[in-house]
């Protein structure tokens, strides 16, 4: 059990480090969009996609490389918590048309970046 949060926590010091390395190079170039959040669960969704695609075809997948990954990292690097925030901004501003982009962008180019993850993953 030990073995298994300090693999998680390795993942999520990393995911998050890198999350917010994210936040600081596309927030400062950017307005009203919430491009690092957007960036950071799209880009997450692919690499979950890809890691569990492949994993999924290994007879016996690496239970640590799982939650280091999958759990630890991708956990930590995407983050609902912050988009639901986000939107909730938009909501007070008034920037219901960008709010509903952002959330059906996020849906669905997080839903096609898994499976494209996947489809690459399988085939590693």
């Amino acid at each position: 059990m030990i073995k298994n949060l300090l693999v998680i926590g390795l993942g999520g010091f990393t995911g998050s480090v890198l999350r917010y390395l994210v936040y600081v190079m596309l927030d400062r170039h950017f307005g009203n969009w919430p491009w690092a959040t957007f960036a950071v669960n799209i880009t997450g969704s692919f690499l979950l996609g890809v890691f569990m695609g492949h994993y999924l075809m290994q007879e016996q997948g690496n239970h640590f490389l799982r939650l280091l990954f999958a759990v630890g990292f991708c956990g930590s690097f995407t983050t609902f918590s912050t988009f639901a925030f986000e939107n909730w901004q938009l909501y007070e501003q008034r920037m219901w048309l960008t709010s509903v982009i952002y959330i059906s962008a996020s849906v669905v180019l997080g839903f096609v970046s898994v499976y494209a993850g996947i489809l690459l993953g399988r085939n590693l």
